[in-house]
């Protein structure tokens, strides 16, 4: 009851919580999460799935930052797959049917599955280069005829 009181009347002592031996770590920021490729492929994995889905570890490709999402180990010989730049990047990474394939300084590779663009649009990491490609949608007659009955 005393310390209600105490409270109420605006007298009650303030001690501030000491940081030493905290463990809560605050919210990351999307401007914290940049990637720094001079680590080896393990410590990227965890730092891309660290990261992943908030604030999504990024870096920046083609002028643009894309976010980073579903890394794995991987351990095999270099797959093919054509080369893609990623600034900070000591070598660059390779789209691969499987995915983005990025490589730590260690030389062994993480294989990242997703990828998002700024404007929020996400795509599998394999089809980056084909990702401006868009089909349009071809109607049979019946398919016409059925959405113009329901227009």
């Amino acid at each position: 009851v005393e310390a209600v009181h105490l409270i109420a009347d605006g007298k009650a002592p303030r001690i501030p919580q000491p940081k030493e031996g905290a463990t809560y770590e605050g919210i990351q920021k999307k401007e914290n999460a940049e990637i720094s490729w001079n680590q080896p492929a393990a410590a990227l994995h965890n730092w891309i799935r660290g990261h992943d889905k908030v604030p999504g570890a990024w870096a920046t490709i083609d002028g643009q930052v894309v976010t980073f999402y579903g890394s794995s180990l991987l351990d095999a010989s270099v797959p093919a797959g054509q080369e893609l730049v990623i600034k900070g990047a000591s070598r660059p990474g390779l789209v691969t049917k499987n995915g983005l394939v990025v490589f730590g300084s260690d030389g062994k590779m993480v294989l990242v599955r997703n990828l998002q663009f700024e404007d929020g649009k996400m795509i599998p990491a394999s089809k980056y280069f084909s990702a401006d490609e868009t089909t349009a949608l071809e109607l049979t007659e019946e398919e016409k005829k059925m959405a113009e009955d329901i227009r």
